[in-house]
């Protein structure tokens, strides 16, 4: 026995000695809770296919209650009407019955009428004594009857004979005399009766004579107007119904801007399913609605900007963090609304910076001369230079970003892209910078000349450049491009700055040409042509948004109206933007009173860019006039030349219309250009036809070896001086 033990066994133990007890370890197992029987009917009441939508949801509850209200009220005249129908077939039937048509028909198609004269006389005289014998007789038994039961024997029998009557004379397709004579839903009967709207997509073409809609949702009452959602047959296409949405327009009797036609994508969707929405008068007839940021203290830029409504009257945001936009249309559609409107959101974040140039001239823009880092407002060549020397900056502060961007965590910046707290970090001095230019075509055609790595080039082809480079790569730095201009085409705008710029806004143009620079290419044939906007409608535009919107990520495009911003609304906004920023400390360059302009070293930034200087002689190549008439297919090619996504096949029938000339002469005027015309098939819209036409390639040769011959010739002019 240790030390210890010794110690141990001379304490006194008194504690209290309990009982043992006796247990193993079982593995404890949560009871199974049981649901209840009543949340099991619920929910199979809820997801039985058996169950009519009318019983699980009140609000096709409701209307189904409305239906059977207006179904009740409609019945004593539909009775009426299937009453006559029954009794006009009755009258035919018993007409052909008594002349002995089908005899008669018979005799003839056999040669035999003349024979069978007699034969057809005796049975016609037979069949009209029968009948006068039934009418005799059911006379005289129902006055029998009167007699000994009284006047409800006429009564019943009338009932019985006019429900006779109503079943012969009920609708039915293919029937004679039981089709209306003017065939076809002309009203919104088809939110009370689907089989009209079967009718109409069958008149639109959309689907075959034998083919048929299922239902989905019943029309139900949404806003203003009547939403269903159909799936077309087997093979048919969502894409094809809103392709050919005038034509569905006709069929239902209502405008085509009633009528707004969406694919349902996602879980709930697929390729063959159709959300319809009709309002019951013109969605944009309306006073406008005024910009929900008057009730708004501040805003965030990295949250979307109330930009309009569609015509359910829902909100429609545009995105604009890592992304650009251009408006494009014609005078005095609301190009610079939607511009302030974009800008009205970006204004009242404080954090924001913004940079104007208004080469309109006017003063839509002054009041945001106040809180813009830097304005300008002008059209001369100073304005140009100026406007060419803040991109310039814009390049070299885009660099240093992604210099910056490096040298961070991943914590801090997880990608090579601004986040929200980088962006409000005065430190990192990476705020979101916003540029908007209102008519763009301006700096873009002027032709002062710059010098560029010791070569002289146009301020409007330089300018070009930068915007093209700071389209692709400064949205992930922060900048947000907002561009405006008169349909911008390839001589207007570069087409390698408009292929970058995500979100498009095409008000009202003056054709689908038009309509497709602004929007891309063959988007008329998708069904969206903002050339068929009625002049009345100022501020309703087509949005390709580039991002998600309230009408889900999946709509490719959407027409919305843009919210109405007076100058006295536009006004209030810029001063609260501006006591905003002296608040946050965050007010600089124009706004602030300063004007110097920091040195810029173009030739670092041409470099960065990719710039290369022209050609010997290439400043005098642009102004070479082309021979006709390549001139002029060039010049209505234009987009295609200097687009590769473009089309690869123009018919010789749509120049030759387009140019006004002689056919035979401008094949052969074209053949000495190196361009043959081919056979090749394009989509029409009776279909797919093989026209003759040239190829986009021959022309864009014969321009290349046109533009190569101007600079041979521009050499040997130099060598001689």
């Amino acid at each position: 026995m240790t030390e210890q033990d010794r110690e141990l066994a001379n304490v006194d133990v008194s504690l209290p000695v309990r009982a043992v007890l006796e247990g193993e370890f079982v593995n404890d197992v949560p009871a199974v809770e049981r649901t209840p029987w009543r949340r099991r009917a619920v929910n199979w009441w809820l997801r039985s296919p058996r169950v009519p939508p009318w019983a699980k949801d009140r609000v096709h509850a409701v209307q189904a209650v409305k239906d059977l209200v207006v179904t009740v009220l409609r019945s004593p005249f539909r009775f009426m009407g299937a009453v006559v129908r029954g009794l006009v077939v009755a009258v035919r039937w018993w007409r052909s019955w008594v002349t002995v048509r089908d005899y008669r028909e018979a005799a003839e198609q056999s040669e035999k009428l003349a024979d069978k004269f007699t034969d057809i006389r005796e049975l016609t005289l037979f069949r009209w004594k029968v009948t006068g014998a039934t009418v005799v007789t059911v006379a005289v038994v129902v006055a029998v009857l009167d007699l000994v039961y009284g006047h409800r024997v006429p009564w019943i029998a009338g009932g019985v004979a006019s429900v006779a009557l109503a079943i012969l004379g009920r609708r039915k397709d293919g029937s004679p005399g039981r089709k209306a004579v003017l065939a076809g839903p002309r009203t919104l009967t088809w939110t009370m009766d689907p089989q009209v709207l079967v009718d109409a997509f069958r008149d639109a073409k959309l689907i075959g004579k034998d083919e048929t809609l299922r239902l989905v949702d019943r029309a139900t009452r949404r806003g203003e107007g009547w939403a269903v959602t159909v799936d077309l047959p087997a093979t048919r296409k969502a894409a094809d119904v809103v392709k050919h949405r005038e034509a569905l327009a006709s069929a239902l009797a209502v405008d085509e801007i009633q009528l707004s036609v969406e694919r349902v994508r996602g879980n709930g969707g697929h390729a063959g399913r159709v959300a319809m929405w009709v309002a019951d008068e013109d969605p944009y007839a309306k006073p406008p609605v005024r910009t929900p940021l008057l009730g708004v203290h501040r805003w965030d830029a990295w949250r979307p900007v109330p930009f309009g409504t569609d015509a359910r009257g829902r909100r429609i945001d545009l995105p604009l963090v890592w992304t650009s936009v251009l408006i494009g249309a014609l005078p005095r559609q609301g190009k610079t609304m939607a511009q302030r409107l974009a800008a009205a959101g970006l204004i009242m974040d404080p954090h924001v910076r913004l940079l104007v140039a208004d080469f309109k001239a006017g003063k839509d823009w002054d009041a945001v001369a106040q809180v813009a880092h830097r304005f300008m407002s002008g059209d001369d060549s100073e304005h140009v230079l100026t406007f060419m020397n803040w991109l310039v900056e814009l390049v070299a502060d885009v660099q240093q970003r992604y210099r910056r961007m490096r040298e961070l965590d991943d914590l801090m910046c997880p990608e090579s892209k601004v986040t929200p707290d980088m962006s409000r970090d005065p430190a990192l001095d990476m705020p979101i910078t916003a540029l908007f230019v209102d008519e763009l075509h301006i700096p873009l055609e002027d032709r002062t000349p710059v010098e560029v790595q010791g070569k002289k080039r146009t301020a409007g082809e330089y300018i070009g450049e930068l915007l093209t480079w700071l389209a692709k790569k400064a949205p992930a730095a922060g900048l947000i491009l907002v561009l405006a201009t008169q349909r911008p085409d390839a001589k207007t705008l570069p087409t390698r700055l408009r292929a970058v710029l995500g979100s498009r806004f095409a008000l009202r143009v003056m054709d689908y040409r038009d309509s497709n620079i602004i929007l891309g290419e063959q988007m008329n044939t998708r069904g969206y042509d903002s050339s068929r906007l009625l002049p009345s409608h100022k501020g309703v535009g087509i949005l390709r948004p580039d991002g998600e919107t309230q009408a889900g990520a999946e709509v490719l495009a959407l027409i919305v109206r843009t919210f109405y911003m007076p100058n006295e609304d536009w006004r209030e906004i810029c001063q609260r933007g501006r006591a905003l920023r002296e608040v946050e400390g965050t007010l600089t360059g124009h706004a602030a009173g300063q004007e110097a302009q920091p040195v810029l070293d173009h030739a670092a930034v041409a470099k960065a860019i990719g710039s290369t200087p022209a050609p010997v002689g290439a400043e005098r190549v642009d102004e070479v006039e082309l021979p006709e008439p390549l001139a002029s297919v060039v010049d209505y090619l234009a987009d295609e030349l200097g687009n590769d996504d473009g089309r690869d096949f123009v018919p010789t029938a749509e120049l030759v219309e387009a140019l006004g000339v002689e056919p035979k002469g401008f094949g052969l005027d074209m053949a000495e250009f190196g361009c043959s015309p081919t056979r090749d098939r394009v989509p029409t819209e009776d279909g797919v036809k093989q026209v003759r036409g040239y190829a986009v390639a021959d022309v864009r040769a014969a321009l290349r070896r046109a533009r190569e011959a101007a600079v041979i010739d521009a050499e040997v002019v130099d060598d001689d001086r």
